[in-house]
């Protein structure tokens, strides 16, 4: 982050440009439905009035990509120039990483450091990652019979629509437009109501490097009309959406109910952090179990927010974690030095508070926070929360509560970690603290998911896959496996 004080980001923010119309085609669009007021968690103002996009708009943009699929020169290109341009979105992401951050922590709440430091990082890697990649795919060609040959190449799925949340919005969208694009698709994205500001912010700096008309599209609105249209509509190719379980059912729902388009879901987490008695830095450990569930706001999909701690050591990684919750800076996201912004709107704070709530209710002990803060601000900010005393039946075990939520569970052997570990729907990630390689060997191989971290957590780059397994969803973002989504195979075999 630049050495930019309170004040000056505070003068900036008053300054930014921010967009209010659909880009489609390759300009902006006005739309003919009403509007939605985009409200800032960090004080409750409107930031901007959007249009809300009707099924009209959404067939509008789905148009355009399906014209420039169909009859445009993007499918057609040399993957080469693809690359150049995706390099360009990236240099471009770049020059406005200061704009896209503020404009991101007005959004939903994300401190301005992590925002110019971590998201816009990962959105600028992403699009440059996949713009290298994308003319060093190759197709395949079996050996035969010497009378024959077959030729496996990938093709480009067609239309994809890429429907994304608030929490990442530029990271998780350009998780999955930049793998579409350098695979030669077309992109209609629609972003939460949330957070659509970034996602216009992007759509026309795509525009400005070189995107062709109709390549990416961003509609805005919410997910019953907007959402729902994307899904049932029958010139949608392929869906990637990252979200919530029940959501992802909707779009399962719809894509039978339509043309049995390919939905690919990353859905929700209830990560298991196990930290055993032998952990090479039981400090380092308890450090990272609270950063993991407090860095943005604890509203992560991967958050860690099941911590498994063996009972000979669990009051001392409690106590460190709650000390830690104690001494976080909750403020102002565009201060500097906030540790802690806030949560992404009214409604989603009472969800969390009604867990905390319940949690009370049920017999778990909290040992701080459990309250919101900063009132006075208007904005939705929550103190950094601690449960122990958490048995596997209780709510705050079982549901996602995307909140700065921990819960603390003990268990006195490894067989006994691994049960508490898997019993849950989810199966996105999971932590593991050990010096014993066997032990760290064995035990991710029986933990039920699609990522798991050893003496560490949140860490990979984009050669790795990201996904879920049981109602965590299917597919994988990241690493060359994601052009796996938005290519077709096809088999030709000529008879010589």
């Amino acid at each position: 982050m630049p050495p930019l004080t309170h004040d000056d980001l505070l003068r900036r923010a008053k300054e930014l440009d921010l967009p209010a119309q659909h880009h489609i085609d390759g300009v902006d669009e006005p739309g003919g439905g009403p509007a939605f007021a985009v409200v800032s968690p960090r004080d409750g103002q409107v930031l901007a009035e959007i249009a809300d996009a009707r099924p009209a708009e959404v067939d509008l943009a789905v148009a355009a990509a399906r014209r420039a699929f169909d009859s445009g020169s993007w499918p057609r290109l040399a993957p080469a120039d693809r690359g150049r341009i995706l390099l360009r979105i990236a240099e471009l992401l770049e020059e406005q990483r200061e704009k896209l951050a503020l404009t991101i922590s007005l959004e939903m709440g994300k401190p301005i450091t992590d925002a110019y430091d971590i998201e816009l990082r990962a959105a600028v890697n992403t699009f440059r990652w996949y713009g290298q990649l994308a003319d060093k795919l190759t197709d395949e060609s079996p050996h035969t019979a010497p009378d024959a040959l077959a030729l496996i190449t990938r093709e480009p799925a067609g239309v994809v629509a890429a429907v994304v949340p608030w929490n990442f919005p530029l990271t998780l969208a350009s998780w999955k437009v930049a793998p579409a694009l350098a695979a030669g698709c077309t992109v209609v994205l629609k972003p939460s109501e949330n957070s659509p500001l970034s996602a216009l912010l992007l759509g026309r700096l795509a525009t400005e490097a070189g995107l062709p008309p109709g390549v990416l599209n961003v509609v805005t609105g919410d997910g019953p009309v907007a959402g729902r249209a994307i899904g049932l509509h029958p010139d949608v190719d392929v869906l990637a959406f990252t979200g919530s379980t029940a959501v992802g059912r909707h779009f399962l729902h719809y894509a039978a109910d339509s043309n049995l388009k390919r939905v690919w879901l990353e859905l929700g987490g209830k990560s298991p952090n196990i930290i055993l008695p032998d952990a090479p830095d039981l400090e380092k450990a308890a450090a990272t179990a609270a950063w993991g569930i407090f860095f943005n706001q604890g509203e992560m999909c991967t958050a860690p927010s099941r911590l498994l701690v063996h009972s000979s050591i669990a009051e001392r990684v409690t106590e460190a974690i709650v000390a830690r919750a104690r001494e976080l800076r909750v403020g102002d996201p565009l201060d500097p030095a906030t540790e802690m912004g806030a949560l992404v709107g009214e409604s989603h704070l009472d969800r969390v508070l009604d867990h905390i709530a319940t949690g009370r209710e049920e017999g778990a002990r909290l040992r701080v926070g459990g309250e919101r803060t900063r009132v006075e601000t208007g904005g939705s900010f929550l103190h950094p929360t601690v449960f122990d005393h958490v048995t596997p039946g209780m709510r705050l075990a079982r549901e996602e509560i995307f909140g700065p939520v921990l819960s603390v569970l003990t268990f006195d052997d490894l067989d006994e970690a691994v049960r508490l570990a898997n019993a849950t729907e989810y199966g996105l990630a999971a932590g593991l603290w050990t010096s014993d390689l066997s032990t760290a060997h064995k035990v991710s191989r029986a933990l039920k998911a699609g990522t798991v971290w050893v003496n560490c957590y949140e860490e990979g780059d984009l050669t790795v896959p990201f996904g879920g397994m049981k109602q965590s969803g299917n597919g994988r973002d990241k690493s060359v496996h994601a052009m796996e989504k938005y290519t077709e195979l096809k088999t030709t075999w000529i008879q010589l």
